[in-house]
């Protein structure tokens, strides 16, 4: 009886039941699946797979457990509670006792802006001027710094203090302790001034904007305006300072140059007091005159005498006359010559006191002090010159303070920030509590 030929589908079906029931092997070499028998002389047909029949890999088998034991259900204990208990005393109690004080005593604060900028103008010269090259600049760093720095100083809030009564200002919520002024020296006064009084300052345009905060929205513009006019003052006094310094050693040489003059002024007026004379080269020019007319005189009695000489007898009167003439003259020139300084000394080391008042002493005396006086006028010219060019330049590089916000009043009351204060205690505490609550929970798990 022949063989029935088995299918395809089944010889797969068989192989496929043979793979499930194969048990878990140790890992080792992998051996073939047995051959299927043959039967007689004719060979079965081995199914080839084909590209769309994927050859089924077999499943690996989960690892079966041994003897691990298993975790208990999550139950509440007392860290539990504990860590609830701290949560709600140190987040939920402080976060609604500050709400409560935010929204039941803080009162309402009224703000006052202001803003200004310190500008120097700087002028050319006349002809400058004319061309209309006038310049406004900024000024340089260094005096907007110092006004920033003076707004956060103790004199300007003594100074305000001393003018509004800042205690009395922010100290007229009774039952707000937080937000109004407790202490009582100047420095805590210095200090509530940082929270009331905010100052912000652009370094990059040199602009300054001031807030200030009060309880009432008067009493915020009138501290805002005292404020600026404080600060006007303080740049008033700055510029004053650098003006000063520009001309400070221009008029250094220019009381110099004063006294210089005034000295050689009163040495030529004694000259003049003592001597009796304005200008001794007058006097000298006179005297050069007379003695030019006794010279002119005397050569004229020489003619006559020669011509009496030869007409008349030695002891003819008119003889002796003439030569009496001569004598005189000759007495008289001499005497002239003495006074202006020109007849010639025997002896050097023996004039008298008599001597010190010749002409040419006189004259000498009176050029080196007219040549004192000259220098001194031309030095007091030159120190004069340089102290009104340096007085101008000071004038045209004038400091002053433009405001381009004048203080402000507030109509509604935008302080203090409820919600941004209770969002920053809330979360701040929060996180406080997290820190120490992961800090109990690593030091229990360290034991």
């Amino acid at each position: 009886m022949p063989e029935k030929s088995t299918s395809p589908m089944r010889v797969s079906a068989e192989r496929s039941a043979e793979l499930r029931v194969i048990p878990e092997r140790a890992p080792g070499p992998v051996v073939a699946p047995p051959r299927p028998p043959e039967h007689g002389s004719g060979l079965i047909s081995q199914p080839q797979p084909t590209p769309h029949q994927p050859q089924p890999q077999p499943q690996p088998q989960p690892p079966v457990s041994e003897g691990r034991p298993t975790v208990s259900p999550a139950s509440f204990r007392l860290r539990h509670l504990l860590l609830t208990i701290s949560f709600f005393l140190m987040v939920i109690v402080p976060s609604g006792i500050t709400g409560g004080y935010l929204w039941g005593w803080a009162h309402d604060q009224y703000a006052s802006t202001v803003g200004f900028s310190v500008r120097r103008e700087e002028g050319g010269t006349a002809i400058d001027l004319l061309g209309g090259l006038t310049t406004m600049s900024g000024l340089s760093s260094s005096d907007t710094d110092i006004l920033f720095r003076f707004l956060q100083s103790q004199r300007l809030v003594t100074k305000l203090d001393d003018q509004l009564d800042l205690r009395g200002i922010w100290s007229k919520p009774e039952n707000d302790p937080i937000f109004s002024f407790q202490g009582s020296s100047t420095e805590d006064l210095v200090d509530f001034w940082q929270r009331k009084v905010r100052v912000a300052y652009d370094k990059g345009s040199g602009m300054i904007e001031v807030r200030v905060l009060a309880f009432d929205p008067d009493d915020a513009t009138t501290i805002a305006e005292a404020l600026f006019d404080e600060s006007v003052v303080m740049i008033n006094e700055l510029s004053a300072i650098a003006r000063e310094d520009a001309i400070r050693f221009a008029r250094v040489d220019l009381d110099e140059a004063v006294e210089q003059l005034r000295t050689a002024r009163e040495a030529l007026a004694v000259f003049r007091n003592r001597h009796q004379l304005v200008d001794p080269r007058i006097d000298l020019q006179n005297q050069g005159g007379l003695l030019g007319s006794l010279q002119a005189q005397l050569s004229t009695a020489l003619i006559d005498y020669d011509l009496l000489r030869e007409t008349v007898r030695p002891n003819d009167p008119r003889y002796v006359q003439a030569l009496r003439r001569i004598e005189v003259i000759e007495d008289r020139i001499d005497a002239e010559r003495s006074k202006i300084g020109l007849t010639q000394m025997p002896d050097a080391d023996a004039l008298d006191a008599s001597d010190a008042n010749v002409f040419a002493s006189l004259v000498g005396e009176f050029e080196r002090l007219s040549v004192d006086l000259e220098f001194a006028e031309r030095s007091y010219l030159a120190a004069l010159t340089a102290y009104s060019s340096a007085l101008a330049e000071a004038r045209r590089q004038s400091r002053y303070l433009a405001a381009y916000a004048m203080p402000t009043r507030a109509e509604t009351s935008r302080f203090p920030e409820r919600w941004q204060l209770f969002g920053l205690v809330t979360l701040f505490i929060f996180l406080l509590w997290s820190v120490m609550a992961l800090v109990a929970y690593a030091l229990k798990d360290r034991r």
